[in-house]
């Protein structure tokens, strides 16, 4: 037995794209067969049938509504699948036989387009690589935005730091990607990314230069800049031949490739994007509470994607970081102005994604509304932006394009409220073209000659009930009841009987249908092709959209941060190059966030190339120290990517890249303990890091035995110290306040401890960072406040007198030379440190005190003010 007819062009289609779920166009419906079928019937939990297909046994059919396709589209492309569109290509109505079909587009989870489904303030990326010779060429684009990238990496790690900040949906690769070193299968299940490997020509260097010549319509590659890029060219040929593959469309608001070295940004590999909590929490992947959640005050999609990618890549050219700070300063000396340009980006839509859909056609007439009402609001922000003299402010105001001419157009010809489809008219205003304006009058007449026909109709028949009526299967008909139709004419033409009625036509009624209808099907095909025509004539304008997108994203970011900064009392912080660090009462721009009554502890940083180049910082758990690390780096990371920082003064040495190992857990999935996790980052961060690097670490050794764990973590404060070797800039927190021992006898190496007081068994954390180290680390009193049992809490003081002369001790002051000791004894003799932590708070609440203007305070200001100094006092003591 043979295949049907239908069920053979179905095979010979899927043969073609047999890596993708085939949606295959029947009528009102997109079906999908045989393993398709059973495939995505367990994916979208939907009924799985039969269709008969020539064969002995039925095929396993399931099917979608063709409206709601985009729905179960989107359900299998986030379980990683590629789904192919396949559509009725032929007119039903004109061919005979079987209607031709093609597959129209290839939906994959780098190439959705489709909005409702997609993060507004993400891009959705697509990487392509190509590995060749320990070396790999990387494009990247968002073909909603028209956004595309490429660059060129020497090593493995570095690869996975772009991959990390890009984030893509999707990688398309060469075969040698798989033995490039890289761990694909962790890309594929913790980062959710789709990766697949092309058939080998996608990658021939002739036909990648070709391709992409022809999409940019140059003649050579000095044109896009990519003459430089030997593997970086490969990689955009086969991304595009990729995307001309799956998308079936010129692309053409895909306009310019933009090449970049990854070394002109900070890189911020996985654990320190994860550890600093850039743009989602550690635990609930939330923006909320993220550093991305403090900053973003965007008014629109552009802006607030935009923001992600500053966060995601601060700078390191100090001209282009001190650009934005001048911009963000002159917005906040001018705030009524900065507020109203924000309430002029406000009604903004995303322009970048509308051009996207116009170019690929697959834009509504409700987006050509959207576009035009955006465009509206252009002349006012370019007026204001006269005002500002900041240079990156003036670009903004160069490079936005009112488009004057296109606004023009889409008013004039589109109603302002369309409706949603496009081929059932109501689209075009009237006055806009003559021919609708008569199609229109005739359909609207004709309305009135049913009218008078069906008034003449009742007073010949005196049938008074009678109404003409319409249904899409019978057209025009007469409507008669049971109780009447003894007094039908011979003339009427029956064409349908029902329980309670008959239906009727007569010649003079089917004349008139037909004038009716044909003005209709006329005037409904004309507006749909002059709608068209507007798309097409806004689509050719792709270049000035983008870049006036571009502008008014960029502007919109800067509003964000100026907001923030003012609203938050941050400060303009100074770039240097000489690498110091120098922070005043410093804030974690988060947690302040978190505390109510101001009730955050300020604390400073300094960090130089020299004497203070690591920071060996001691305390009990829960006293702060992760905060003030953490706080450290983000306000650096902060001034980098140019904004205002949380501090009263800050003096910020750029930075190349900012390492943190903060926190432990066992990842288990690969089999992974938590010393492992931890020695796996450590090593990273050893064999990365520059002169010129940031390293945030936290508790190095605290995996394994005792002297093995402060053994490692005294010879990584060796390692990192040396300028020989490394000579970074280090923030260091540990439990091992042996540690302590090794300021004055390593070079760059401070002790600094986490002020606390003692009251009896119990400790108050007063979250200041003084000069000095602890020799004790209150793990019992910390027990305490965690609540461990009493009895457990008594034995362990036993235990820790028993071990307080221990060897350890002895060996760590046997390493190094003797010399005097520095650190903080809170329980014995140095009464003058001592009172320096007696009056860490205290000092500030006198102060407040002494400044308080009680003259000017109204009873309720007293109130509160007695309020938040009791607060602080509590938490004092």
């Amino acid at each position: 037995m043979a295949l049907s007819p239908m069920m053979q062009e179905y095979v010979k289609t899927k043969e073609e794209y047999k890596d993708c779920i085939l949606f295959y166009r029947l009528g009102d419906f997109y079906e999908m067969f045989f393993e398709d079928a059973t495939l995505a019937s367990q994916e979208l939990e939907i009924t799985l049938t039969g269709k008969d297909c020539g064969l002995e046994e039925r095929a396993p059919m399931c099917g979608v509504p063709y409206h709601a396709a985009d729905t179960y589209v989107n359900k299998l492309i986030e379980k990683g699948y590629k789904v192919a569109i396949c559509e009725q290509v032929g007119d039903p109505k004109t061919t005979k036989g079987l209607v031709k079909r093609e597959v129209v587009r290839v939906v994959t989870p780098g190439t959705v387009l489709d909005t409702v489904s997609l993060d507004e303030t993400k891009n959705n990326y697509i990487m392509s690589i190509v590995f060749t010779e320990n070396h790999f060429g990387c494009a990247i684009a968002d073909i909603t935005t028209g956004d595309c990238f490429v660059t060129e990496i020497d090593r493995a790690q570095k690869l996975l730091d772009e991959i990390n900040k890009f984030v893509p949906a999707e990688i398309i690769c060469n075969d040698s990607f798989f033995v490039s070193g890289l761990d694909t299968d962790d890309l594929k299940n913790r980062m959710g990314i789709c990766i697949h490997a092309l058939d080998s020509w996608h990658f021939d260097q002739d036909t990648c230069e070709r391709a992409l010549k022809d999409h940019f319509q140059v003649g050579t590659l000095e044109g896009i800049g990519l003459k430089d890029y030997d593997s970086g060219m490969i990689a955009s040929g086969a991304l595009f031949l990729y995307l001309t593959e799956t998308q079936k469309t010129a692309m053409s608001h895909m306009t310019s490739i933009r090449p970049y070295s990854a070394d002109k940004y900070m890189l911020l590999d996985s654990s320190t994007r994860r550890n600093l909590e850039l743009v989602e929490t550690l635990r609930e992947k939330k923006k909320r509470g993220s550093l991305l959640g403090v900053l973003d005050k965007t008014r629109t999609a552009m802006g607030a994607r935009m923001l992600r990618s500053y966060v995601e890549q601060p700078l390191i050219d100090k001209e282009k970081i001190e650009e934005r700070l001048d911009a963000i300063e002159e917005l906040n000396q001018n705030a009524l102005l900065r507020e109203e340009l924000r309430e002029y980006l406000g009604p903004i839509y995303d322009l970048e994604r509308l051009v996207g859909r116009i170019s690929y056609k697959s834009a509504n007439p409700r987006d050509l509304v959207a576009f035009r009402s955006s465009l509206k609001m252009l002349p006012y922000l370019r007026e204001l932006l006269r005002e500002f003299h900041s240079p990156l402010l003036m670009q903004i105001h160069e490079r936005m394009d009112a488009m004057e001419e296109l606004e023009n157009l889409v008013s004039k010809a589109i109603v302002e409220e369309p409706p949603l489809a496009m081929k059932d008219g109501g689209i075009i205003k009237d006055g806009y073209n003559e021919e609708v304006d008569n199609y229109r009058r005739s359909k609207s007449e004709g309305k009135q000659w049913l009218t008078q026909l069906e008034a003449r109709e009742r007073e010949r028949t005196g049938i008074r009930s009678m109404k003409i009526k319409y249904n899409r299967v019978f057209g025009y008909y007469l409507e008669v009841t049971n109780s009447f139709k003894d007094q039908v004419p011979e003339d009427y033409i029956r064409k349908q009987t029902l329980s309670n009625s008959e239906r009727y036509v007569t010649p003079e009624l089917k004349e008139l249908e037909n004038l009716i209808l044909g003005a209709e099907d006329k005037l409904y095909a004309l507006e749909y092709e002059l709608f068209c025509q507007v798309r097409d004539t806004v689509g050719r304008e792709v270049v000035r959209i983008q870049k006036t997108a571009k502008a008014v994203a960029t502007l919109d970011v800067l509003a964000s941060l100026a907001l923030v900064a003012e609203r938050n009392n941050y400060t303009r912080p100074k770039i240097n190059t000489q690498g110091v660090i120098d922070i005043k009462n410093g804030r974690h721009p988060v947690v302040e966030q978190m505390i109510e009554n101001d009730m955050f502890i300020a604390n400073d940083t300094y960090l130089d190339n020299n004497k203070k180049r690591i920071s060996v910082i001691t305390g009990p758990n829960m006293a702060g120290k992760s905060t003030y690390m953490r706080q450290s780096a983000l306000i650096v990371l902060m001034a980098q990517l140019g904004s205002f920082v949380p501090a009263d003064k800050a003096n910020i040495g750029i930075v190349d890249r900012i390492f943190t190992r903060v926190g432990a857990s066992d990842d288990l999935a690969s089999g992974q303990s938590t010393f492992m996790v931890e020695m796996t980052e450590v090593a990273n961060i050893l064999r990365n890091a520059t002169a010129k690097s940031l390293l945030i670490l936290d508790e190095i050794g605290r995996g394994t035995s005792t002297f093995d764990g402060l053994s490692i973590a005294w010879a990584v404060i060796e390692h990192i110290s040396n300028p020989k070797i490394l000579g970074a800039k280090t923030l260091f927190a540990t439990h091992y306040h042996e540690l302590t021992e090794l300021e004055g006898k390593i070079s760059g190496v401070n002790n600094y401890c986490v002020a606390v007081k003692e009251k009896g068994d119990d400790i108050v954390f007063l979250r200041k960072i003084v000069k000095g180290g602890a020799d004790r680390s209150y793990g019992i009193q910390v027990a305490r406040l965690a609540g461990v049992p009493e009895s457990v809490l008594d034995r362990a003081k036993e235990l820790v007198e028993e071990l307080v002369d221990s060897d350890i001790t002895a060996t760590v002051r046997d390493l190094t030379a003797p010399k005097k000791k520095d650190s903080i004894v809170y329980d014995q003799v140095d009464m003058e440190q001592m009172s320096l932590f007696d009056t860490v708070q205290d000092d500030d609440i006198i102060q407040e005190i002494r400044e308080l203007d009680v003259s000017n305070l109204t009873p309720m200001d007293a109130l509160n003010f007695l309020y938040r100094m009791q607060n602080k006092i509590k938490n004092r003591w």
